[in-house]
């Protein structure tokens, strides 16, 4: 550890208790996107409780606490804040039992199956330890606390709420996710390591008739048939085998009756790329095969192919990613890794887009490490290892915390230490 790091990390064992309080607090009240107004606040109470410059409000409830410090350079970092529309089953004694009012007028149980709560707290922990040591670094620190990452809208949000004029250009942009790896991991990936995610709503329409009389009808239900299929052929045939890509269709709708050869039916599906010439090219192959199967199938009306959700890939920067890689396994050692590429998506490189300024994001492990050894050892890991958006996704409180506080630190001085 450098003397700068241990300067500034020396407060960690003063505000731990704390942050494992605040963290509990915040598992126990999950808030959905765009509605996170408590943990918003809890964010910036405690900013300018430790003389930040805070912004809030911005594109409804992002956060921007600014740390001035003299001459240098510029560091943002980002946590986001919202949860998701799950019922949790951990059994933790601070386990959410919150429920909300979905757009449909339903109760929805409300759980950080994410970790975002992990995300909030170490971003408070960091932008605390830096407030408390501004002696030993220089520059510009910007904690911000980003909305709706799980909606994908949290991010242009604040963007469109002007936050390019609401904070001074960073130098860098940082951010961290807590994932299914042992509770003490980070791993870091230069390029590419979330995929992008593209959502479709694709309707396909026919000709009704009885059950009984076939010949009567254009079925839209054999057409939405053989429109999985053939979409299953993307990748194992138009993509080369060293290109990752998924296509998932997770929904299919027709029909009211068994006897009833239905007018239409609706099929959604999710797409995950890496790079934008493969995101087009797998885009324009599920549009060739839903026009092409339902010309074939001779339907009276074009189908309709809807784009409902959209995340851009994240790729992180090189030289950006070398330098946070560097400061890692300096302080870190043995558990500073090279991580995977992650098939989950992310709309925070659109933080850094606005600016045009270089990001880099990685892991850190939130899973206790005994468990995860013995999975490995049984080769149960899919089995035995909650991941995220699981209603048994839970990070152990530590040393999680203590390493997403301690990452989030030593990436910025990276830059911030002279």
């Amino acid at each position: 550890m450098t003397d700068r790091n241990r300067a500034v990390l020396s407060g960690l064992a003063d505000i731990r208790s704390a942050l494992e309080d605040l963290y509990r607090d915040l598992h126990r009240h999950p808030e959905l996107g765009l509605r996170e107004h408590r943990t918003a606040k809890k964010a910036s109470d405690a900013l300018r409780d430790l003389g930040y410059e805070v912004t809030d409000g911005v594109g409804g409830t992002g956060v921007i606490g600014v740390l001035a410090n003299g001459d240098g350079p510029t560091v943002m970092a980002r946590a986001d804040m919202d949860a998701l529309p799950v019922r949790e089953q951990t059994g933790l004694p601070y386990a959410s039992t919150v429920t909300r009012t979905g757009p449909d007028g339903t109760e929805q149980p409300v759980m950080h199956a994410c970790g975002h709560d992990v995300h909030v707290t170490a971003l408070i922990g960091c932008a605390q330890l830096m407030a408390q040591a501004k002696d030993a670094w220089r520059g510009t620190f910007v904690a911000l606390f980003q909305p709706s990452e799980e909606n994908g809208d949290g991010a242009h949000a604040m963007i469109g709420d002007g936050l390019t004029a609401r904070a001074p250009r960073p130098d860098v942009v940082l951010a961290q996710h807590v994932l299914p790896y042992p509770a003490g991991y980070v791993g870091t990936r230069p390029g590419s390591f979330l995929s992008a995610a593209d959502s479709l709503r694709i309707t396909v329409h026919g000709r009704g008739a009885h059950g009984s009389m076939p010949q009567a009808a254009i079925d839209p239900v054999v057409m939405a048939a053989m429109i999985v299929v053939r979409l299953q052929t993307i990748v194992s045939r138009e993509l080369a085998a060293t290109t990752p890509a998924v296509v998932t269709v997770g929904s299919i709708h027709a029909g009211t009756g068994p006897n009833v050869i239905p007018d239409s039916a609706v099929v959604e599906l999710n797409v995950r790329t890496y790079d934008d010439a493969t995101r087009s090219q797998v885009l324009k192959a599920i549009e060739r095969i839903v026009r092409t199967e339902s010309e074939a199938s001779g339907s009276p009306k074009a189908p309709e192919i809807e784009r409902t959700a959209a995340f851009p890939p994240t790729v992180n920067d090189d030289g950006a990613t070398r330098r946070v890689a560097v400061a890692f396994a300096a302080h870190f050692g043995d558990d500073a890794h090279t991580i995977d590429l992650q098939t989950a998506s992310e709309d925070m490189s659109e933080i850094p887009k606005a600016f045009g300024a270089p990001f880099t994001y990685w892991g850190i492990g939130g899973i206790d490490a005994d468990l995860y050894a013995e999975a490995a050892k049984k080769g149960t890991i899919a089995q035995d290892v909650p991941v995220n958006h699981s209603p048994a996704f839970a990070p152990v409180v530590q040393p999680t915390l203590d390493t997403g506080v301690s990452a989030m630190t030593v990436a910025a001085l990276a830059w911030l230490g002279g």
